[in-house]
């Protein structure tokens, strides 16, 4: 197949190019080329047949992409980087007549929040009043949906949960510099936070996994109208998920359990909590994948969470580059460790 990209070298869509090269296709990725150099040495070929055509732009430059794209068509347009209504209103002029299948990347956080069923489907209600980026998902799914029942726009929405890769360990609580600094509190002994009691439930996704899934979707007749989460079938505790962490690094776990109110308080707009906390992270989550299974046989995650977050920190603490220090985090971690501890001693003292 034909497949264009927008984004195409993320977390989650560069498994997916990794492995469309693989099968051969004839891939074009769109995007700002901040990524070349870490996007040649991560997709495979020793020749120019399965090598990506990277067209270098600003996709919200809407006359300068159309310019690049002009003549162009595709059996199958994805965009990895829309988050917003407008991105899609320009996808939808630029793409309109010249593809197949456009696939949106929606989030599992659009679902209702609290979920009044334990067992996530696609046909569990929209919404979320604790995030403004599922909100903004909400809308766009709204969006492409309408002009799919008008306009035969053929669509295919994708919910993905909290899909990671070895650049990044995947938990519930960090700064703006990612998790290493949550990692770096583990090694040297120090107290980490867990929102809550940590006995929710959570559903990890290495993207090695979520590649088949998304791929099975391509050039799928039945996919199109549809939207389709994909993701692990098996979920863990926060709790188990911070002590598989911990005993990848060789360390003990030194958990301080705070609750999402708290934190959600605490963070003085720094880290919006409140959003990825009740909004999403904070709810135990249970996902039905039969849909994807009907429409991709076959599909079945070959990681388990285990195994992929084990991996995942084995790599973190191999490669320098990605253990970025966050240090306002860090004093801030100490900080709400400190005040609890503090309303504890009051309390006992009294």
């Amino acid at each position: 197949m034909k497949i264009l990209f927008i984004g195409g070298t993320g977390t989650i869509s560069m498994a997916i190019s990794r492995k469309l090269l693989e099968q051969g296709h004839e891939l074009y990725l769109i995007n700002r080329g901040n990524r070349n150099e870490g996007l040649a040495a991560q997709l495979p070929g020793t020749g120019e047949w399965n090598r990506p055509t990277e067209i270098i732009a600003d996709i919200n430059r809407e006359e300068e992409a159309a310019k690049l794209l002009e003549g162009m068509s595709f059996d199958v347009v994805a965009d990895f980087i829309a988050f917003r209504k407008e991105q899609l209103e320009r996808d939808f002029r630029l793409f309109q007549g010249r593809t197949r299948q456009f696939l949106y990347i929606s989030s599992a956080s659009a679902y209702q929040k609290p979920c009044a069923d334990y067992l996530i489907t696609e046909s569990t209600p929209l919404c979320n009043p604790y995030w403004q980026y599922s909100r903004d998902k909400i809308e766009g799914e709204d969006y492409l949906m309408k002009r799919y029942r008008e306009d035969g726009f053929p669509v295919t929405i994708i919910r993905p949960s909290h899909t990671f890769d070895e650049r990044s360990v995947p938990l519930g609580l960090h700064g703006s510099n990612g998790s290493w600094q949550v990692l770096k509190r583990m090694l040297e002994g120090k107290p980490v936070i867990i929102h809550g009691d940590g006995t929710s439930l959570w559903t990890m996704t290495h993207n090695s996994d979520f590649a088949p899934g998304f791929i099975g979707l391509l050039g799928n007749p039945h996919a199109l109208g549809q939207a389709v989460q994909i993701m692990s079938p098996e979920s863990m505790t926060w709790n188990q998920i911070y002590e598989v962490v911990a005993d990848a690094l060789g360390v003990k776990l030194h958990a301080v359990h705070i609750s999402t109110e708290f934190l959600a308080a605490a963070d003085g707009g720094r880290y919006d909590f409140s959003g990825s906390l009740f909004g999403d992270k904070a709810n135990t989550v249970v996902f039905d994948i039969s849909k994807l299974k009907r429409l991709v046989p076959g599909f079945s995650p070959a990681k388990t969470m285990e195994q992929g977050l084990r991996e995942t920190v084995a790599q973190v603490l191999a490669r320098p580059e990605l253990q970025r220090e966050d240090p306002e985090f860090d004093a801030w971690c100490d900080r709400v460790i400190a005040a609890r501890q503090k309303a504890l001693d009051s309390l006992r003292q009294g």
